[in-house]
């Protein structure tokens, strides 16, 4: 599975996960890049790389250029530079853009129509995050730091180049937001900003040593928009490492690391919830399941036990993928009596599966396949089998052996199916 994983240590920023994902194409590809950012459209804008170090690591800086000017970073105290500073966004012409503007500008560019939706929906995002952080709708909301054309360019960029790159899922790790406080047109604000903040809900993130705004609302919208889930760096086979550096210089290399490469598809991380239960009948814990399923869990069901004081009880595994794991989470304190959940990561095999409608005697069949580890299964849908007992009346032994009888496809896999 082509995989993307975004190492986060020194946070996020537009121009920095640009400049990573950038690092990531071929020579063909980046000169294509360059073209097609430079002539999409964005008013008065243009776009280039350049080399740049950070404690000894090459990367690139993306550079954007607004009436032929760079934008330059500021610092939210003067006299103190080295601790309070705005890191990763460039700094902004205090002129207004709403959201309708934004749109219209968007909407002409010249490219294709996903770049152009995925870049709405993260200004989208971003404002919300400023409707709840000043009170007023989004329509209302004007942009200053976000808004301004250079970026539309770092935002523009990013969505751009995961066309390019065209990942099957993208990654990350834990985000680093800083620490200490963060100049904008606003005043001095706490890091992580309050839209920042506000975007971040649900995303795993911390803050270390290093002072200064490390996630910009523009990096955290966008990691809101394409990351799947968080975490550490799973298993990969490392095709191509991207190093996207930052303006400002600090003990630590200030970049963002883009890893490409392939993560085997029999290969999955799962998350393991587990809980005793000695207080919920039996049709509760039922009813629990099922709404367990709805949340999106891959597998739950209950052992009995024996609990303390020799009670009887049940023991409540759940599995699901990290993206569902708080939905799920949810859904076990929601509808069972449990007051605590375990919670451990596991490394699921499983077969590649696969869905396909065969026609039969009876109509229409659904047939579910599965290959890898140098085995080929497959078994008719069940429920495509009682619903045609239903209707005929017949056993679904019956049934079955006149659909496998009657089609050879089926029939070369009978003997192995046990789905």
């Amino acid at each position: 599975m082509k995989t993307i994983y975004l190492d986060l240590q020194m946070g996020a920023a537009g121009d920095m996960l640009s400049a990573a994902l950038f690092e990531l194409l071929n020579d063909e590809q980046k000169k294509e890049f360059l073209d097609k950012i430079n002539s999409a459209g964005i008013p008065d804008v243009e776009v280039a790389t350049e080399a740049s170090v950070k404690c000894g690591i090459t990367g690139t800086h993306f550079k954007v250029t607004v009436d032929g000017e760079e934008e330059e970073v500021h610092d939210a105290h003067h006299h103190h530079e080295h601790e309070h500073h705005h890191e990763h966004e460039h700094e902004h012409h205090h002129h207004h853009t709403s959201l309708h503007d934004i749109e219209h500008l968007v909407n002409d560019l010249k490219l294709s129509e996903t770049v152009k939706k995925n870049v709405l929906e993260v200004y989208n995002l971003i404002a919300q995050a400023e409707s709840h952080a000043h009170g007023k709708p989004g329509t209302d909301i004007h942009f200053h730091e976000v808004g301004t054309m250079d970026a539309v360019a770092d935002i523009t960029a990013v969505c751009l180049l995961i066309e390019m790159l065209n990942p099957e899922r993208i990654i990350a790790s834990p985000v680093n937001v800083g620490s200490g406080q963060v100049h904008c047109a606003h005043g001095i604000l706490p890091v992580p900003a309050p839209a920042t903040a506000f975007i971040l809900q649900g995303v795993p993130s911390y803050s270390n040593q290093i002072k200064g705004e490390l996630c910009t609302p523009t990096g955290a919208a966008l990691l809101k928009h394409f990351v799947k889930s968080f975490g550490p760096m799973p298993t990969i086979t490392t095709e191509q490492i991207g190093y996207g550096m930052g303006k400002k210089d600090f003990e630590a290399a200030n970049c963002v690391r883009a890893i490409m490469g392939d993560i085997s598809r029999d290969y999955q991380s799962v998350v393991e919830f587990t809980c005793n239960l000695d207080d919920i009948s039996a049709e509760r814990i039922g009813f629990a399941i099922e709404q367990l399923f709805e949340a999106g869990a891959v597998e739950a069901y209950a052992i009995p036990v024996t609990m303390k004081k020799s009670r009887p009880g049940n023991l409540l595994c759940v599995m699901c993928l990290e993206e569902n794991k708080q939905k799920v989470l949810e859904a076990i304190f929601k509808h069972t009596t449990t007051l605590g959940v375990r919670q451990n990561i596991s490394q699921r095999y499983a077969l590649d599966r696969t869905i396909e409608t065969v026609q039969t005697d009876f109509g229409p069949v659904r047939v579910k396949k599965a290959e890898g580890f140098g085995v080929t299964r497959q078994k008719i849908e069940y429920e495509d089998l009682a619903r045609i007992a239903r209707e005929t009346g017949k056993s679904i032994s019956e049934i079955e052996h006149v659909i496998v009888s009657g089609n050879p496809v089926i029939a070369s896999g009978a003997k192995q199916s046990t789905l």
